[in-house]
């Protein structure tokens, strides 16, 4: 049975930076990853181009019980850190008017490549076909088994074997049934920055149409939060950036918390307020419009199909509402293979900060999605990964 100062459970973004920054302190360490590839997850991220991490990278962007976790982590390796050590390894990157921050490649294999090749000059030992199905504290040390049989033994583990997003390429959320025998409890996972189910006639009508719109979560009929961007129409309900901003909130109320209360607002001409829309209208009319023809210049033709009824009886004050405040019922979510993130996951209390080290089994460190630890689209939760992954590491 070999022996490693550290084995770490799980190839992706955190691990492959943990399995770094661990080597580079001189350790031994153990690189383990269930699927073919490492870092696969990873290859998806940013529709490909990997939206490595944003210019306004702080703890208030994280959700609120993990903030004191994640300033202790962004401390030790904040956003300069994190451009330093992707800058010593060679990639160049780009940031856009949004402050994403990109490889000026625009593609995610430019970064999986340079961590490739930094583990390959460290010589880090990698297993791939390597699942994980059973860690034991066995006198003072670890006792690592794999699917294949095969044993290790440490005195430390990472495990950064994810949430349960994207099942397809590795995280299906068997982790938590590690840690969880070690005491620890994991606040239900759920699909975040993921479409929403909604049984409504306009999506039927508007499938395919996209706008820019505001959009507001309600639960129970109190604000949960808001956004602005694309807004999709699908068969089966709502998508585009707009909706994947909000659906945390959404997810949690409707697949966690159980509730039936759930609905998205939508405004759908946000470049202008009720009382001048309901003007442009009626000025419209007084110019003979048609119909089919009212909604033109503001919206895409196809809304005229939804809106007929409404057009043809002129009646003003509820087409304005109907564009400026529709509601959605929410049903549910789409699945995991087409959530980004996971929603949940080991409570941040259970975790040392920085160090990120259990506070139910000495030698037992935990990093990336596997804790409960969100931040919106825009390259916050792979910062997260890259941070906890160096913290972690630099522990060993």
């Amino acid at each position: 049975m070999k022996s490693y100062d550290a084995v770490i459970v799980g190839g992706g973004a955190s691990g492959i930076v943990a399995a770094i920054f661990g080597k580079r302190k001189g350790a031994s360490v153990l690189l383990c990853e269930k699927m073919p590839k490492l870092g696969k997850k990873l290859l998806v991220t940013g529709a490909g181009r990997c939206n490595l991490l944003n210019e306004k990278l702080d703890a208030s962007f994280y959700n609120p019980e993990a903030r004191k976790l994640v300033q202790a982590v962004l401390e030790k390796c904040g956003r300069d850190a994190i451009l330093g050590f992707f800058r010593d390894l060679g990639l160049r990157v780009y940031t856009d008017e949004t402050g994403r921050i990109f490889p000026v490649t625009q593609q995610a294999a430019s970064v999986l490549k340079v961590l490739e090749l930094e583990m390959a000059r460290l010589e880090v030992p990698v297993k791939l076909n390597c699942e994980v199905r059973d860690i034991r504290a066995v006198a003072g040390a670890f006792e690592i088994r794999t699917a294949n049989e095969e044993r290790f033994i440490s005195p430390k583990v990472i495990v950064c074997a994810g949430g349960k997003s994207y099942p397809a390429l590795g995280a299906d959320g068997s982790a938590y049934g590690l840690v969880r025998k070690f005491g620890h409890a994991v606040t239900e996972p759920v699909p975040c920055a993921v479409p929403l189910l909604a049984k409504d006639s306009w999506c039927h009508f508007l499938q395919g149409q996209k706008i820019r719109a505001k959009v507001a979560a309600r639960v129970d009929g109190k604000p949960a939060c808001d956004a602005a961007g694309e807004l999709l129409f699908t068969q089966y309900g709502l998508s585009g950036t707009a909706i994947l901003d909000v659906s945390r909130e959404v997810s949690i109320a409707v697949n966690r918390d159980g509730k039936k209360n759930v609905c998205v607002a939508a405004d759908l001409i946000p470049f202008m307020g009720d009382a001048e829309l309901q003007k442009e209208f009626e000025r419209r009319l007084e110019k003979k419009f048609s119909g089919e023809d009212l909604l033109e210049g503001l919206l895409p033709h196809k809304f005229s199909l939804v809106f007929r009824e409404k057009l043809l009886k002129e009646d003003v004050p509820a087409l304005v509402k109907a564009l400026k405040h529709k509601e959605f019922k929410v049903n549910g979510t789409r699945g995991w293979n087409e959530a980004e993130f996971t929603a949940g996951g080991v409570p941040s209390e259970e975790v040392d900060p920085p160090t990120l080290e259990s506070k139910r089994q000495k030698g037992l460190y935990l990093a990336g999605e596997i804790l409960d630890v969100q931040g919106p689209r825009g390259g916050y939760n792979l910062a997260w990964a890259w941070a906890s992954g160096a913290v972690t590491g630099a522990s060993i």
